[in-house]
């Protein structure tokens, strides 16, 4: 616990330094570029596309049907928009999380690295390969847990609990990979993951909660419709935004937690004052220089 509050406390500090801030600029252009190219050419041709499915298969009439239950009744003259929307979202998000872990997260784990962990040797288990790897089959398990639960999203407090614990096993299991891919060997990397499984998991669930605030911006109805280009850059920013914290917090946690690995200390012992520790002989590369 000791290790978790305080890898939060120095992520939350991090987040606020000009140069953190500034790190999320280059996924949020690159991200609102394409999207805004993708948009145009054919977010009216999908619309158009469920508007004829839904006339020929009669699911105006469920979904009135079903929406009345609800006391929402009005919502059936834009749930074939607000469906293109939510069905896009997975793929916004996956924009931002591609870019942050191109242009971001490597940028991150050097500043924190160069600043905190100096002595820690970098052993290379794993590549960007394995990170586009990793990121492409979890999100793909994601995206289709994503869809199978869209119909929670009409019910606000389901949609608080399920799609955060969704997030959070996405940033888990890409994240804590992304952050020892340099620094620790591929069998470190899988004992540190088994040993702190479950607090990792803990700071992806708390992650993925904040990672739901901009799906609030897609519940304003027919409004959110309106001006959904808009809400579709505010809620990448966002996303981008909370990636880079999350990045912070998966590097402080699990840099400290193989530091402490390989000096065999408890894994949840007292959190010294400088996290730059003074190393054992086995965390400074012996190899041939």
């Amino acid at each position: 616990m000791r290790l978790f509050l305080a890898s939060f406390g120095r992520a939350l500090l991090s987040q606020l330094h000009v140069r953190m801030l500034l790190l999320t600029l280059l996924p949020f252009v690159f991200s609102v570029g394409i999207w805004a190219i993708c948009l145009w050419l054919g977010l009216q041709p999908m619309i158009d596309w469920l508007q004829d499915y839904f006339i020929v298969h009669s699911v105006f009439g469920i979904a009135g049907t079903v929406l009345g239950w609800f006391g929402m009744g009005a919502l059936k003259t834009v749930i074939v928009p607000m469906l293109a929307m939510w069905a896009l979202l997975p793929l916004m998000i996956l924009t931002a999380l591609v870019f942050v872990g191109l242009f971001t997260i490597p940028a991150v784990a050097r500043h924190i690295g160069a600043r905190h962990y100096p002595m820690l040797a970098k052993r290379h288990g794993g590549s960007v390969w394995g990170s586009l790897w990793t990121s492409l089959w979890c999100f793909g398990v994601f995206t289709v847990l994503w869809l199978a639960t869209l119909p929670v999203s009409l019910i606000p407090p389901l949609s608080f609990i399920v799609h955060p614990l969704l997030w959070g096993w996405l940033t888990y299991r890409v994240m804590a990979y992304d952050t020892l891919a340099d620094y620790a060997s591929p069998e470190e990397r899988r004992i540190v993951l088994r040993l702190h499984r479950w607090p990792l998991l803990a700071i992806g669930t708390i992650a993925g909660a904040m990672g739901a605030a901009p799906t609030l911006l897609w519940l304003g109805g027919a409004l959110s419709v309106i001006f959904f280009p808009v809400l579709a850059a505010g809620a990448i920013w966002l996303y981008v935004l909370v990636f880079v914290f999350t990045g912070l917090w998966f590097q402080y946690y699990c840099l400290e937690a193989l530091l402490r690995h390989r000096s065999g200390q408890p894994p949840d012992a007292p959190m010294p004052g400088d996290a730059s520790l003074k190393p054992a002989t086995d965390l400074i590369d012996a190899g041939p220089r």
